[in-house]
């Protein structure tokens, strides 16, 4: 995965060099101190001089300055890949797991993993529709192509463009998620449902069924401060961490 410079350059203009040099330190951090700056400049057939005004116009004093500032934005131990046990800091990872088989996560990665060349729908109503909002900017930003459905026009127009359908109900129950779930059934699509953890409609019918505990089974308006989405969300971000993972596997 290309790193992400915008941290580092904070919208200050560089050339495709000085660019290719940046992404060469961040690659190599673990090293580029004891190459040192011609060490770094011969790596990318260039003069120090280069790497010392790259330094200067990012707002350091020198190579080492640069380096150092570097180092805490790409570490491990700050933004890089994170350890499994560091995967949801601050997070029971066994309390939200209470639910949910290993099959199911396993299943959904292998999915999202496949390449397929159609798209991935994902469809909520209400309060579940802000968690489809985020899990859809989630994916397409690890480069899955996935649309959030929002009439039903765009879902039964698209059909056979859809290879999974993915949705969010926390009753289980929701009639306009039910019906898409339905539909996608009888059109032999995979289906990936997030609902709460007592058996429902929705998770019966799914192919790959993620249930969270739902502090308050009975408030399907969420008047109640409840755990349910926060612990969602943070579920996602799991299997988010779980495609990397695999993803990084199979570039080994």
């Amino acid at each position: 995965m290309k790193a992400d410079l915008s941290k580092i350059v904070n919208n200050k203009k560089i050339t495709a060099l000085e660019e290719q040099v940046l992404e060469y330190i961040i690659d190599n951090i673990d090293n580029v101190m004891d190459i040192g700056v011609r060490g770094v400049a011969g790596e990318n057939y260039t003069s120090t001089s280069t790497i010392m005004r790259l330094s200067k116009k990012l707002g350091f004093t020198g190579f080492i300055d640069m380096v150092y500032n570097i180092i805490p934005l790409v570490s491990n131990k700050n933004t890089g890949t994170v350890e499994k046990s560091e995967a949801l800091i601050g997070t029971d990872i066994n309390f939200l797991f209470k639910y949910i088989e290993e099959e199911h996560v396993n299943k959904f990665i292998e999915l999202l993993t496949g390449g397929t060349k159609k798209y991935i729908f994902i469809y909520a109503r209400g309060y579940s529709k802000i968690a489809g909002e985020y899990f859809n900017k989630k994916m397409l930003g690890i480069g899955i192509k996935s649309i959030l459905i929002d009439s039903i026009g765009s879902f039964e127009n698209n059909l056979e463009d859809m290879e999974m359908l993915i949705v969010i109900s926390k009753s289980g129950e929701t009639k306009e998620v039910l019906d898409k779930v339905e539909v996608a059934k009888k059109k032999n699509k995979v289906v990936v449902s997030f609902t709460k953890e007592v058996e429902n409609s929705i998770s019966e019918l799914s192919d790959v069924s993620f249930k969270i505990f739902d502090m308050h089974k009975l408030d399907d308006s969420n008047m109640l401060p409840n755990s349910f989405f926060a612990n969602m969300l943070m579920f996602m971000e799991y299997l988010i961490y779980r495609y990397y993972e695999e993803t990084n596997i199979k570039k080994q």
